[in-house]
C-alpha cells in the first residue's frame, strides 16, 4: 500500500506571513484502480484587515485547533475551492454558524452527503465582502473548476490541485516515487497531475488566461495543498508549471 508522512505538527498554526496562517492535516486517502492513494491535507487562514479570519479548504477541525482559530478572530468566512476539498466544511459551519460559506461550482455535486450548505457559488465578479483584500480566479474543466485566490497584502498566491509537489523524502516506496514523476507531481517540478490535466482538454486557453491573471497578481509565495509550498520565485514557478497550457 502507498504510503506518506504528514507535514507534522498537524492540526496546527503555522505563520507563513504578515496574517497568513496554514494549517497542515491529515493524511487522506482516495480510491485510485485497485487500490488507494494518501495526500496530505492543507488549508490556509488569512486574517482581514477588519480582523475577520477567511478559511480555505477547511481541514479536521479539533478543540486545540478551534482554540487556536478563536485566538486569531472571528471566522467570517469559508471556502470550498473545488469539489474534492469540501469533507470538513460542515465541522466548521457548525463550530461557526454565522459565517458565510463559499463554494467553487460544482462543488455543491459532492459536497450534500456530507450536509454543507453554501451561501454563494464564486463566480467571475469580486467578492465584497472581502473587501479588495483577497482577488479570486476561477479555472474551469471539464471534471471540475477551481477557484485561486491572492492575499494582496502579503502577496500569497493559493492554489488546491492546480499544483501538486510531493517531496520524495515523504514518500513510501519506490512505486509510489515512480508514479509522482511520471504524473508530474515530485517536487520541485510539482505542477497539475497528468490525470487530472486530461480533464482540461479543450480548455488550455482557460487554463492560460487565468495563471496570466495569477502573474499579474505579482504573487511573491504559492501555497498548495499537497506537498511542498513555493516560498518563493512564484511567477517563475507558475510559468513553467504551466508550460503545458500555453504559459510562457
Amino acid at each position: 500500500m502507498f504510503d506518506l508522512d504528514p507535514y507534522m505538527p498537524i492540526n496546527t498554526l503555522k505563520p507563513l506571513a504578515d496574517n497568513v496562517w496554514i494549517v497542515d492535516g491529515p493524511v487522506i486517502r482516495m480510491r485510485w484502480l485497485w487500490t488507494s492513494i494518501p495526500f496530505p491535507t492543507r488549508m490556509t487562514v488569512a486574517r482581514l484587515s477588519d480582523g475577520a479570519l477567511w478559511i480555505h479548504s477547511p481541514t479536521e477541525l479539533t478543540p486545540a485547533l478551534k482554540a487556536g482559530i478563536d485566538a486569531l478572530g472571528p471566522v467570517r468566512f469559508l471556502v470550498a475551492p473545488n469539489k474534492i476539498h469540501y469533507w470538513w466544511v460542515r465541522d466548521w459551519q457548525l463550530a461557526w454558524p454565522e459565517a458565510l460559506s463559499f463554494a467553487a461550482p460544482r462543488v455543491e455535486e459532492k459536497a450534500h452527503v456530507r450536509g454543507a450548505i453554501f451561501d454563494r457559488v464564486l463566480d467571475g465578479t469580486p467578492v465584497p465582502e472581502w473587501n479588495g483584500e483577497i482577488a479570486h480566479v476561477l479555472v474551469t474543466g471539464k471534471f471540475m473548476s477551481e477557484a485561486d485566490f491572492i492575499h494582496k497584502a502579503s502577496g500569497t498566491l493559493i492554489l488546491t490541485d492546480l499544483i501538486e509537489n510531493f517531496e520524495e523524502k515523504k514518500l513510501h516506496g519506490r512505486f509510489w516515487r515512480f508514479l509522482c514523476r511520471i504524473a508530474g507531481v515530485m517536487d520541485p517540478h510539482g505542477s497539475m497531475p497528468k490525470d487530472l490535466r486530461a480533464t482540461f482538454a479543450g480548455h488550455h486557453a482557460d487554463v492560460k488566461r487565468a495563471v496570466e491573471t495569477m502573474i499579474r497578481w505579482a504573487p511573491k509565495r504559492i501555497v498548495v495543498a499537497h506537498g511542498r509550498c513555493y516560498d518563493r520565485d512564484a511567477i517563475a514557478e507558475l510559468r513553467r508549471a504551466f508550460r503545458w497550457a500555453g504559459v510562457a
